[in-house]
């Protein structure tokens, strides 16, 4: 085996404890300094170099992009993984980023699906005025689910990956998913032709999506702003 092409934090994970010497191509990872993958961004230091999403990075923005859509929000609803090692160090970025924006967060904690119900409805009993879904693989594989609750309990939400808006949430605002793939060959290349891993700085997104929904924004009644729309990649109708 030349290399290892693995997708996601716990598959490069898995992959880093199996070997310390074939080199492993890594994307879709949350944040690999703190999951131990690599020593740095720039001078990964080990047999894993590849493609980060930084997801910590980005949930400021998306504070700061729900206050935009719903500018009368003050108390948000986090919706995160508790067994996700990778969603702690975005909660803890949402409290930051909710003291400089004036906001006060409700953690809604879920572990499995059979939870959802139970924390949308603690968050209609609290009056949280909108939710931020934190980036996780489990949430997406049930983004009807989420999407339909967050329907039926009145609260813009927003999320990461572009399925979300497809399923029926309000915004998604995150990197392209597909051309971090796609832009992971170039490693693979660069590896075959005789680099290392341990040489090769890690990339950060550099194209992120906006995607609103239009037919949710008006179940909602809510009129999404126009600076918002223009800077909109996809509007769904």
């Amino acid at each position: 085996m030349d290399i290892i092409a693995a997708e996601t934090t716990p598959a490069s994970s898995a992959a880093q404890q199996a070997t310390t010497t074939i080199p492993i191509v890594m994307t879709l990872v949350s944040d690999p300094v703190a999951s131990g993958l690599v020593l740095s961004l720039a001078r990964p230091g080990g047999n894993v170099t590849g493609l980060s999403l930084q997801l910590p990075d980005i949930v400021g923005k998306r504070l700061q992009l729900l206050r935009e859509v719903v500018p009368k929000v003050s108390r948000v609803g986090i919706f995160w993984n508790t067994a996700s090692p990778i969603a702690p160090p975005q909660f803890k970025e949402a409290e930051a980023a909710a003291r400089v924006l004036g906001m006060e967060l409700d953690s809604l904690g879920v572990r499995a699906p059979g939870d959802f119900e139970r924390v949308f409805h603690t968050a209609a009993r609290r009056g949280t005025g909108a939710l931020l879904i934190l980036d996780d693989f489990f949430f997406t594989r049930h983004a009807p689910e989420i999407a339909t609750l967050a329907a039926r309990n009145k609260l813009p939400a927003l999320a990461g990956v572009i399925g979300f808006a497809e399923a029926g949430v309000l915004v998604c605002y995150g990197p392209n998913f597909v051309d971090i793939t796609r832009h992971a060959a170039t490693y693979v290349a660069k590896i075959l032709k005789g680099a290392k891993p341990a040489d090769l700085p890690v990339e950060q997104p550099t194209k992120f999506e906006l995607v609103i929904n239009m037919k949710t924004a008006k179940a909602l009644g809510l009129t999404i702003p126009p600076s918002v729309l223009l800077r909109a990649d996809q509007v769904l109708e």
